[in-house]
């Protein structure tokens, strides 16, 4: 039974650093998102012309560029990129990829170097992509001009504690692609965070899919039953910004998908110790507990060796949960971030990349963890935690049925608002008319 108990919001939009106001809902209509968009590789293909080499893309976590020579390879689609940083500290982005034949120049998911030389043939590049040295050039009549073979240089910046980069030549500078993203994002202070998970999943579906699956919470109640005890569902707010959108999903509270809201259950009493309470002193009831917990880490989180000051009281507690388009999911916490990079395959629209990262805010005068070991495996083969788990125990079946015969398309509701306004805006960048979806 849906009680639809109104949740209480306990920011103050008039000083929020974050804003909390609710955005206009564009009218996006009420028709079928067509299934292909899904399935098709002609349709996969377009997404690589006219969206995948167009966009601004996350590339690298500073915290894995912190000293001249580091660099990190990164992944999308066909294509390897490099990311480096030079000896005057600045960062830049090049195709992996020799000059001379086409052997790639580094190797591996990152490291330490003074230059980059092909295995191949020894092409040598400096850390901007630089050709510097050709063995035996006098053997090439025609030369060998550093100027025409240096490697593919591609534009790139830091924002928030990581590097991005873009295919695209002509992209507009970061914090316009960005939008109102930073504003959004830096009262959480990112750069105190350390990276503490770090793996790759290859599933079996097509990264919208993916996508698709953390833009909604229409499916708590079937996929994630234990849930329901400790985090609103059905009242959470849904904000569509001119790329990017968001939900803020309330923690600590019993939802409203439950007739009882009193109880306070294992996984509420979980998040209480989770942000530094005694379950057994506390005395109210389980609609009481996200606002005892924000009072609590306001009025303990310096002792804590936390700075909350820049956030407002729902960030204590809630889920500020926003996809970055096309393809970053941030779960932001007052005191950590869960990321999902969802990349596509390179030739197969039914399968895709799923990188999780996780990122804690390490209490002041503590000292950082060793960065976690990345780690890639294929669904199944490990568990990324109970709820991912049971998210990604969809996905397989959903890319089965869109393939089938007797699947229409999407047929979305007002709480899959996101996902309308996702493939709104991923028409935008394919020129094509806008799905309107009306009825």
């Amino acid at each position: 039974m849906t009680v639809y108990r109104k949740i209480e919001r306990f920011a103050d939009p008039k000083t929020t650093k974050t804003p909390s106001e609710k955005a206009p809902d564009p009218d996006l209509g009420y028709d079928f998102i067509p299934k292909e968009r899904y399935t098709s590789k002609e349709f996969m293909q377009q997404e690589w012309d006219s969206m995948w080499t167009k966009v601004g893309l996350m590339g690298a976590w500073e915290g894995d560029l912190k000293n001249p020579g580091d660099y990190v390879v990164t992944n999308i689609g066909k294509e390897s990129i490099v990311i480096s940083r030079d000896e005057n500290n600045e960062y830049h982005a090049f195709y992996n990829v020799c000059s001379h034949r086409g052997n790639q120049v580094a190797y591996g998911t990152s490291g330490n170097t003074e230059s980059f030389r092909c295995s191949y043939h020894l092409w040598e590049y400096n850390l901007r992509g630089e050709l510097i040295n050709v063995p035996d050039a006098e053997t090439f009549p025609q030369g060998a001009p550093c100027d025409k073979l240096s490697i593919v240089k591609l534009p790139c910046e830091a924002w928030g504690g990581w590097v991005w980069f873009s295919m695209n030549q002509d992209v507009e500078p970061l914090k316009e692609f960005l939008g109102v993203m930073p504003q959004h994002f830096d009262p959480y202070h990112f750069e105190r965070m350390a990276l503490v998970n770090d793996v790759t999943v290859e599933w079996e579906c097509n990264w919208k899919t993916s996508v698709d699956a953390f833009n909604e919470t229409y499916h708590v109640a079937g996929t994630h039953p234990q849930l329901l005890s400790w985090l609103e569902d059905m009242d959470v707010q849904i904000d569509c910004y001119e790329r990017h959108n968001r939900y803020l999903i309330p923690f600590g509270v019993v939802s409203t998908h439950l007739e009882n809201g009193e109880g306070i259950s294992e996984g509420m009493k979980d998040i209480m110790r989770m942000y530094g309470m005694d379950p057994s002193e506390f005395k109210g009831t389980g609609l009481e507990v996200r606002r005892a917990i924000q009072k609590h880490l306001r009025k303990n989180g310096k002792a804590m060796g936390f700075d909350f000051s820049d956030l407002n009281d729902d960030q204590l507690t809630d889920d500020y949960h926003y996809l970055i388009f096309p393809n970053i999911t941030f779960n932001t916490h007052c005191n950590s971030v869960m990321i999902f990079r969802q990349r596509p395959h390179e030739t197969d629209p039914n399968k895709m990349y799923y990188d999780l990262q996780n990122y804690a805010l390490i209490p002041e005068g503590e000292e950082w963890p060793e960065r976690p070991e990345h780690r890639q495996f294929a669904y199944g083969e490990e568990s990324i935690g109970e709820v991912l788990d049971q998210d990604a125990s969809n996905l397989s079946m959903v890319q089965q049925g869109m393939n089938s015969t007797g699947f229409r398309g999407l047929w979305i509701g007002d709480q899959e608002l996101r996902v309308r306004h996702f493939h709104k805006t991923l028409d935008d960048y394919l020129h094509r008319k806008p799905i309107r979806w009306t009825s």
